[in-house]
């Protein structure tokens, strides 16, 4: 069985729920996920594959999303790794594109470009007072788990069809 762990920086929640959701997809389709905080990730031994994700908020990547990536770029570029983003609100952008610090960590170790899928803002979750007005503001959940799955189930084809094959 392939062993696939998911890792996710958030700052609100929404990043960490999408994690949890392709886990469980991934475990559906024959894959063992194990879901963790990338803050809390010191090594990669024992997993045949990697997917990370990172709320994306004014343009960059959670610190601890970025850390992670530094801390274990060598042996990311040894394994199967997919990138996510979350964080657009509102109407769909008609192109969404990964944010440049997500291509260029992509770059790193060797993998496509972060998927993007929208995000979450919740007044109530928001902290601080910039935080707290930009939500009253812009609140809203633009997240499709339609697409989620859909995305996951082509991580776990590649997954599944030839254990560890690689989308680079």
């Amino acid at each position: 069985m392939t062993r696939v762990l998911v890792a996710y920086a958030t700052k609100m929640g929404a990043t960490k729920e999408i994690a949890y959701a392709i886990g469980d997809r991934l475990t559906e389709r024959g894959c063992e996920a194990t879901v963790r905080p990338a803050s809390t990730v010191t090594s990669l031994d024992g997993y045949d594959a990697v997917v990370l994700g990172s709320a994306v908020y004014a343009g960059r990547w959670r610190a601890t999303a970025v850390k992670f990536v530094r801390r274990h770029t060598e042996r990311l570029t040894g394994l199967p790794v997919w990138l996510f983003e979350s964080g657009w609100l509102g109407k769909r952008p008609s192109t969404l594109s990964a944010t440049p610090g997500g291509r260029r960590r992509a770059r790193r170790v060797g993998t496509a470009p972060p998927t993007v899928f929208g995000g979450r803002l919740d007044p109530d979750l928001a902290t601080g007072f910039f935080d707290r007005a930009l939500a009253k503001r812009m609140a809203g959940d633009a997240r499709d788990w339609k697409e989620i799955a859909a995305w996951t189930d082509d991580v776990a084809e590649s997954l599944t069809t030839t254990h560890g094959g690689d989308q680079r």
